[in-house]
């Protein structure tokens, strides 16, 4: 049974092994920084099936204007189950009317996301981490 959960508890062991799975290039190797990165976020959205976390939305927002999807993961065996669709659509239902949801994707996830009705733009700047 897949249980969907806005801001439910996510450890940083699981969401390493979730990252692993779904080939999302994160730290994974650094837990303790998967674990501040969680802390840090303000908006999750989990599924899960049988207690395993199978996906997840991590953003920061502030409710009223903007909504940073940071990351999106699902696990190789529920892609293309709609799971990452539902968790974009509950991220956008927790963020509010009033906020946009964006987010940098991953070379091999540009295709999807106009698929699950984002919009594609080209007005984007970066100064990227040191490490």
């Amino acid at each position: 049974m897949l249980e969907f959960t806005i801001n439910g508890e996510a450890t940083a062991a699981e969401v390493v092994e979730l990252y692993r799975d779904s080939g999302l290039p994160r730290p994974v190797d650094d837990e303790g920084r998967i674990g501040r990165m969680l802390a840090g976020s303000n908006l999750i959205v989990t599924a899960r099936e049988n207690g395993r976390l199978i996906g997840i939305a991590r953003s920061i927002t502030d409710g009223a204007w903007s909504c940073y999807l940071a990351d999106l993961a699902v696990a190789s065996s529920h892609q293309k189950a709609g799971i990452g669709r539902r968790l974009v659509e509950m991220t956008k239902q927790a963020a509010g009317r009033e906020s946009m949801v964006l987010l940098l994707s991953v070379p091999a996830a540009m295709d999807y996301y106009p698929k699950i009705g984002m919009e594609h733009l080209d007005n984007a700047f970066i100064i990227w981490r040191e490490i």
